[in-house]
Formats: C-alpha cells, structure tokens, sequence
C-alpha cells in the first residue's frame, strides 16, 4: 500500500532532480494580457518553479474575470504620418500608435 508524501518530502525529491519550487506570497492579483483580452485572476495562489534555468509561474485561482481589450483607434494615415515624421518603418510607426492607444503627439514623441 503506497502513501501519499508529504509535501516537504515532495520538496526534497524535486530539489534532487534540480527543479526549486517557491511559492510567492502576498500576491493580490495575476494579469495575463493577450493581444484581444485581459484574463485577470484575483486572490490568485501563485507558485514560480525554477528548473535549468527556466523560471515558471504556477497560477491557481477560482475567481478569474476576462475583459476584452479594446483596439487602438487609428488609421493607415496616421501610421504615415507618424512613420513620415519620424523617419521610422511603418511597422516601428504602428506599433508606437499601438502603444499610445492611438494618440498621434505620444507616438511621435515615443519615437523622437
């Protein structure tokens, strides 16, 4: 009959197999923010686990809200203009106006 380890004998065998894990206290909310949405994790149980030199972040949480993020508010013109202002690639202009959700003078002066 096998028996459940304890957690500090779960800490020893991964520490031997050269994996650290940590868990990070007091943390009062976890944002994860992709290109369309904010998933936001609140009370969030947060754990990092480091393991051949890569940190990862263990995130546990029931109450977890997503928010729709809104599209910067700008157009292929002011993509030129800021581009033509500058010097910079279209590209490099877009993503400043992307930056400075879509205000002209803030993505000039980012670039400048």
């Amino acid at each position: 009959m096998a028996f459940p380890m304890d957690n500090r004998q779960t800490k020893r065998m991964l520490e031997r197999m050269g994996i650290n894990f940590e868990p990070i206290e007091d943390v009062q909310e976890v944002i994860i923010r992709t290109k369309n949405k904010d998933i936001i994790v609140k009370e969030a149980s947060v754990s990092e686990v480091k393991a051949k030199g890569t940190r990862m972040f263990q995130v546990v949480g029931e109450n977890v809200e997503e928010v729709a993020r809104e599209k910067p508010k700008f157009t292929e013109e002011d993509v030129l203009l800021v581009a033509q202002q500058t010097g910079v690639s279209n590209e490099r202009a877009r993503v400043a106006l992307e930056e400075s959700n879509g205000d002209l003078a803030q993505a000039i002066l980012k670039l400048t």
